[in-house]
């Protein structure tokens, strides 16, 4: 009989590594190495080819086909040295991986084949006699032994089948959303235009396909909020990473170029669990079709992921791609406008409300900006720490004029649901525009951030917790999210927890203000050495009137009479110089060092001028003392709390 034709082996080795061809596995003495999917195939391919020149196009066609079009470049670049990092291999002095510069790769290091484990473990399936006989006396032994043996080893099985099962079940549950809904992050898209003043264009690309994919189906797709996506912008974290820390199962990447009158939109659609790329595109269009252009590749994930996952969604209806010359320009300013206002700097917000006023000048009948204007002067207030009445009539005209023009712009109801709340104390209108933004999409993290407040405001803490959860999930990253669950964990009295949250907010952010309210959690639990270390802390980063305010009220709160009368004397000294509010911060600081005639005749002060803790009164342990005044009852009262 003629010799059985030699079959190729799977099982390679170079160096201190063994590479399975067959299964893609990477082992280095005996353990698996951890490489992506496709930094895992272009190896293979170097290896098959080795010793021979592997040129870029070679490789676009072998890991992503022909007719693809996106940033190979980079993503080739990427794979190698994700490839040269696994191996250690030095680019200066390549022991495995060679470049040939502007043509191609080589696989330079001697391979050697050896036995595949499929091999071996067909060898190894061969009994010897010896073992036979053994298997043979074991099997008899059972027979011998006595029903309470059998008893017990039966047990034993049952109870190893039942734990297999439930095992097996928690595992598909944690693998399947019992929903069905899966949830998607878009990661900054990356300006590819050489010029740092167009920033603003591939985020403002960001934020429009956020909103567009939001918009599909809430239902059965998540998509995470901006301000988490945006943390990795210009960063080089690995996909798994990203994939862990936002619990997505799909990422959308994209790149902007952009010239005079026209633009190309890169990207493409990549599954988490094997980094494999499903679905890639190349737009290139005038400038005047984006909006159409950004529906047009919303529809077409849309149509990827139902056709991956057999999950439903809707059609987006198209709006006209073809936009007037004024049109697009107020679209242009538009996205301007977001970027300054995404900065949440008092110079920011000025310049926001520049753009969009442009924005709307040169397109009247443009909602967007009238959101985004009503936005601006809805948060000015509180970042100028100026008194409200002097912005929040401004936004709330904003806010109606684009509900005038779009009555569905979750964004501009969720902003006059905030003025209902904290300028009117109209708690029903408050909820019903929330309750109608989540509606109209319940993919807007703020909606329900804001709306988790605005329950806890009321003493609806576990419905208020709910909400922020589900802020959180959308939104993952926020810090401000973050921060103000642990802030209605303060309010509900559950200091242990809210100091846990407020310490891993600033543990991320030791500057971000909103946290240092642990502080007031710390004097829940009596904390009042790490509380006083904490004002420390925040005074050597933002000496403020704020500091003192809050000195006192800890001083008093501990029975330092003498520093709690010095930090109220330093305040008092400070207010008649700032152009602030004071009223808040003498009212935080009398309530503490139970001047309570003066704490009051603040608050009332504050309530006139609407400020932004008149819907605090109900919740903050911060007026426990006051409580039993008629006075402060007639505030909580007056600001619609009572109940």
């Amino acid at each position: 009989m003629p010799p059985e034709a030699s079959k190729p082996l799977d099982l390679v080795r170079f160096g201190d590594f063994e590479l399975d061809l067959h299964t893609g596995e990477l082992h280095r003495f005996g353990h698996v190495l951890k490489i992506e999917r496709i930094p895992m195939d272009l190896l293979r391919l170097l290896v098959e080819q080795r010793g021979q020149l592997v040129s870029r196009d070679q490789i676009v066609e072998r890991i992503w086909g022909k007719g693809v079009f996106l940033d190979t470049d980079n993503s080739i670049n990427a794979a190698i040295r994700k490839i040269r990092q696994v191996l250690k291999d030095d680019p200066a002095r390549p022991q495995f991986v060679q470049t040939i510069t502007g043509r191609g790769y080589r696989f330079i290091a001697a391979v050697e084949d050896v036995e595949s484990p499929s091999t071996v473990q067909a060898v190894n399936a061969q009994p010897s006699v010896a073992a036979e006989e053994l298997s043979r006396k074991q099997v008899f032994g059972l027979f011998r032994m006595g029903t309470l043996q059998w008893r017990l080893l039966l047990a034993i099985c049952i109870f190893l089948l039942l734990v297999t099962g439930a095992y097996v079940e928690w595992a598909r549950s944690r693998q399947i959303q019992p929903s069905g809904r899966i949830v998607l992050a878009v990661l900054p898209f990356e300006n590819l235009t050489g010029d740092a003043g167009e920033e603003y264009f591939s985020d403002g690309m960001t934020e429009e396909m956020i909103a567009q994919l939001g918009r599909l189906n809430p239902e059965h797709l998540g998509v995470i909020a901006r301000t988490s996506v945006m943390r990795y912008k210009h960063t080089h974290d690995q996909l798994d990473k990203i994939g862990r820390d936002l619990g997505v199962q799909y990422v959308l990447e994209g790149s902007i170029r952009r010239d005079s009158n026209k633009v190309r939109v890169t990207a493409q659609l990549i599954q988490m669990r094997d980094q494999t790329h499903v679905w890639s595109r190349q737009y290139d269009r005038e400038l005047s079709t984006l909006l159409g252009l950004q529906e047009e590749i919303a529809q077409e994930i849309a149509d990827e992921i139902q056709l991956t996952l057999n999950g439903p969604h809707k059609q987006v209806v198209a709006r006209s791609t073809g936009l007037s010359p004024e049109a697009y320009a107020a679209y242009d300013l538009y996205l301007k406008g977001r970027y300054f206002w995404n900065k949440r700097t008092t110079a920011g917000f000025q310049q926001a409300v520049e753009y969009f006023q442009q924005a709307i000048a040169k397109d009247p009948n443009y909602a967007r900006a009238y959101a985004g204007l009503a936005d601006s002067y809805a948060l000015m207030g509180i970042y100028n720490l100026v008194p409200q009445r002097e912005f929040m009539p401004k936004a709330r005209t904003a806010a109606l004029r684009a509900l005038e023009i779009d009555e569905k712009l979750a964004e501009a109801h969720t902003s006059l649901a905030v003025i209902a709340e904290q300028y009117d104390w109209d708690w029903q209108t408050a909820e019903k525009e929330f309750r109608r933004a989540i509606q109209l999409d319940s993919n807007y993290a703020t909606a329900h951030h804001w709306y988790a407040e605005c329950l806890a405001f009321q003493g609806r803490f576990d419905e208020a917790l709910a909400e922020s959860e589900r802020a959180r999930q959308l939104d993952p990253l926020s810090l401000i999210i973050a921060a103000d669950n642990a802030a209605i964990l303060y309010f509900s009295r559950q200091y242990d927890r809210s100091i846990e949250k407020f310490r891993a907010v600033l543990d991320m952010e030791p500057d971000f203000p909103r946290a240092h309210m642990v502080i007031f959690a710390y004097v829940g639990k009596g904390k009042f050495t790490d509380a006083m270390a904490q004002i420390e802390s925040w005074r050597r980063l933002d000496d403020s009137p704020w500091t003192w305010a809050i000195e006192a009220y800890v001083n008093g709160q501990w029975g330092h009479t003498e520093q709690a009368r010095r930090a109220v004397g330093k305040l008092e000294q400070l207010a008649k110089f700032q152009k602030l509010d004071s009223n808040p911060m003498l009212a935080t600081a009398y309530a503490g060092t139970g001047k309570t005639d003066a704490a009051v005749a603040c608050l009332q002060k504050a309530f006139a001028a609407h400020a932004n803790i008149v819907p605090t009164l109900k919740v903050d342990p911060i007026y426990d003392s006051l409580r039993s005044d008629r006075r402060f009852q007639e505030l909580v009262r007056q600001a619609g709390l009572a109940q």
